[in-house]
């Protein structure tokens, strides 16, 4: 069964000229809802500086894209953290680099109370001084704390918001749902202007979520509230089931499955052919049993089973790869815990070769030909770095040539997400000959990192040597 809850919204601009808040609500259908269910969130852009709306706009925009393309075996607390944390980043870098040209962003910063809905539980992220409250059977509870400086001259200055600083500390709480809660989310100018008893009065006055929702934003604005007013309720109609979703996210991870042989079958799909088999990972040519398309089944070798790293590295990789939704990249296949017994992901299946294959076989490129392809191998990294993502294994062995003459790029599994507050300590991988001179040096691999392996790969097709000579892993090569 899944979970039912009913949704009200008001977002009235008041006396303003502008509405700094923005609420979103995210609610996926089917064998998704059951895995991540819903995405309730109010940021409330911060008064006083013109890019507030647009900040509180990136940030749930961002954030609930983010959020719903993490692995299906992630606490929700985890995933929250890692993709409030990464809009956080992309703020505050995004605002440091446009400061120069325009200081009416300057200060642009955003509140956040996000509630997310699944099963029979319930879990909140927050930042700022909006806020979530709960009403459970006729008690009124705050679940938030406001993030505010304890002096009285300073109560309207917040400690922490996103985009304010490089690092944000997060408040997280969870907690079991009951039939018959109200949630209500509400920025500064309801919940301040209201005072709880004024907020636990309109909760109580009616059973519909959205006539909540305008008494309460109304009665704020006619009490001459100085800022936007914000509320979105939430009622709690039906429980969902305690499913193995809930459970496995619990920390019951699955495990990895054994190597597998040609004809044998792993939950709805049947080997085709091992494609691939590395001391890391096992890829597959896989036929899905009741629809007989194709798909690419990557997995890790069964040695692996209690190295938690690789484990993490391979969820990550099918998070990156989720998030990036392009034609130069091989798309993940949705599919529910219910329907996947061990640890894998799926990708999309296109007949064609990858460039290192074209050379093996013979192929000579054109310089027109090498040409056509830089192009659409630097669009191609341009979509994943503006996801903040490094591939780090730049070469032809990882570019794809369809039979539609399509180039997408492969293999995400050493990628980088650039907002990542660890992205520092991990250390540099790859190919060595593809790989920059400054990583030799003990540098972080960046943007420029890719594309002086795009270099290379366009060099190594057209001369099949390298402009460096080739090098080896041990090797400390001079440029």
């Amino acid at each position: 069964m899944l979970l039912q809850f009913e949704i009200g919204q008001s977002s009235p601009t008041g006396p303003r000229e502008r509405n700094e808040d923005f609420a979103g609500v995210i609610t996926p259908v089917n064998n998704q809802l059951s895995i991540n269910s819903s995405l309730i969130a109010v940021p409330g852009g911060v008064s006083g500086n013109a890019g507030g709306s647009e900040a509180s706009m990136m940030t749930i925009r961002n954030v609930s894209t983010d959020y719903f393309a993490t692995p299906d075996t992630w606490e929700p607390a985890t995933a929250l953290d890692k993709v409030i944390s990464a809009a956080n980043r992309w703020l505050n870098s995004w605002l440091i680099s446009q400061a120069s040209s325009n200081r009416d962003l300057a200060g642009m910063a955003t509140t956040l109370s996000l509630l997310v809905l699944r099963g029979q539980r319930y879990y909140l992220a927050h930042v700022g001084d909006t806020r979530i409250y709960l009403l459970r059977d006729g008690t009124l509870k705050q679940l938030t704390t406001d993030h505010v400086w304890d002096r009285p001259d300073m109560r309207d200055v917040l400690k922490r918001a996103v985009g304010l600083d490089a690092h944000l500390a997060i408040d997280f709480l969870k907690g079991a749902l009951q039939v018959g809660d109200v949630f209500a989310l509400l920025t500064d100018g309801a919940w301040e202007t209201l005072g709880e008893n004024s907020i636990h009065e309109g909760l109580s006055k009616f059973n519909d979520p959205q006539m909540v929702a305008d008494y309460l934003t109304k009665t704020a604005i006619a009490q001459q509230s100085g800022g936007n007013s914000t509320a979105v309720i939430v009622k709690i109609i039906v429980l969902g089931a305690d499913s193995l979703s809930e459970r496995i996210a619990g920390g019951k991870h699955l495990a990895l499955p054994p190597k597998l042989a040609v004809g044998e079958v792993l939950d709805d799909f049947q080997v085709e052919e091992i494609l691939q088999e590395s001391r890391a990972s096992l890829l597959y040519k896989m036929r899905h049993i009741d629809t007989k398309q194709f798909f690419v089944f990557k997995t890790l070798h069964p040695l692996l089973s209690n190295d938690i790293e690789s484990c993490n590295g391979l969820l990550n990789e099918k998070w990156l790869g989720k998030r990036v939704v392009s034609r130069y990249v091989a798309q993940i296949l949705p599919l529910s815990i219910e329907k996947r017994s061990q640890l894998y992901f799926v990708m999309s299946w296109y007949v064609g070769a990858t460039l290192q294959q074209r050379l093996d076989y013979g192929h000579y490129f054109t310089l027109a030909g090498s040409a056509k392809i830089g192009i659409e191998l630097m669009r191609g990294i341009g979509v994943l770095h503006r996801l903040q993502i490094i591939h780090r294994d730049i070469k032809p062995a990882n570019i794809h040539r369809a039979s539609d003459q399509r180039l997408r790029l492969q293999d995400l599994g050493v990628a980088l997400n650039a907002n990542d507050i660890n992205a520092h300590t991990i250390q540099n991988t790859g190919t060595p000959s593809f790989m920059g001179p400054e990583l030799f040096e003990g540098m972080q691999a960046n943007t420029q990192t890719d594309i002086y392996a795009a270099g290379v790969t366009l060099y190594h097709l057209l001369t099949r040597k390298y402009p460096y000579g080739e090098i080896e892993p041990f090797q400390h090569p001079k440029f």
